[in-house]
């Protein structure tokens, strides 16, 4: 986010706070300038993914401040992605793991893949997001080797370059698990997370609690409760995967 960027963030928060709301709603990227901005609105935020971490409350059982809200993901769920990769092709012996290196979320979720990486057999290999031409290069280079998978987990940057991921895995018939379903629907093989939209209705309830008299201080910040598998057929059948029945029966969603 370039400067300018950040100051017309900077201006919308401090507008939308002189309109003296009773309590704002935000995603990750709103609550750094509404944090500047207010001490005292109660603001409730979605999908963010370390708020310890990013300094946005004191801890997630007490936030103390004026701030609470609901986590993106846990880090131990990037772990049953490296699974489901092993379930989808059980040949895959590498896996290439897209993460943004320079937040504590990208370390985190790395540090689980890492982790269940000799159990199952598979050696770990970090892709950092980088300038699409770069990241381009790197993964093409990483295909070129034998039972190769990818593994791409959440952050703003991949996001950004969502399609260019989704095609590359599929130029290299890379078997790749994604964080989220947007992929998948976008033309992505699998995807494994939190249902992001059902964080919007539990945001609803926080609030409406809010708004009652309770203080964003006493509402603890609230894990996911609700993930989905997500499927997209069409896109197994182009690299040449059959999906176990059994995966095919726990899905939420498949793409056909």
């Amino acid at each position: 986010m370039g400067c300018g960027e950040v100051d017309r963030y900077r201006q919308y928060a401090a507008e939308l706070v002189a309109l003296a709301p009773d309590v704002i709603l935000t995603a990750a990227g709103g609550v750094p300038p509404l944090k500047q901005a207010t001490r005292t609105v109660p603001i409730v935020f979605t999908i963010v993914p370390d708020p310890v971490g990013l300094g946005f409350v004191d801890s997630l059982a007490r936030p103390r401040g004026n701030i609470t809200g609901l986590l993106a993901f846990e880090y131990g769920i990037s772990g049953k992605w490296l699974e489901l990769l092993k379930e989808i092709a059980p040949g895959v012996a590498r896996a290439a793991v897209i993460r943004d290196s320079a937040t504590a979320a990208g370390v985190g979720q790395f540090a689980a893949v890492a982790s269940v990486g000799p159990a199952l057999g598979v050696d770990i290999v970090p892709v950092n997001v980088s300038g699409p031409g770069e990241m381009e290069e790197v993964l093409a280079a990483f295909a070129r080797g034998a039972n190769s998978g990818l593994i791409v987990t959440g952050s703003a940057s991949a996001v950004m370059h969502r399609d260019l991921i989704i095609k590359v895995a599929a130029q290299h018939r890379l078997p790749a698990v994604y964080y989220e379903q947007s992929f998948v629907a976008a033309g992505g093989l699998i995807s494994y997370g939190p249902d992001f939209v059902d964080q919007y209705r539990r945001a609803a309830v926080y609030i409406d609690r809010i708004l009652k008299g309770e203080k964003p201080a006493d509402l603890p910040v609230q894990s996911p409760t609700k993930y989905e598998l997500v499927i997209n057929l069409k896109t197994a059948k182009a690299l040449g995967l059959e999906l176990p029945p059994s995966l095919l029966a726990r899905a939420d969603e498949v793409i056909e």
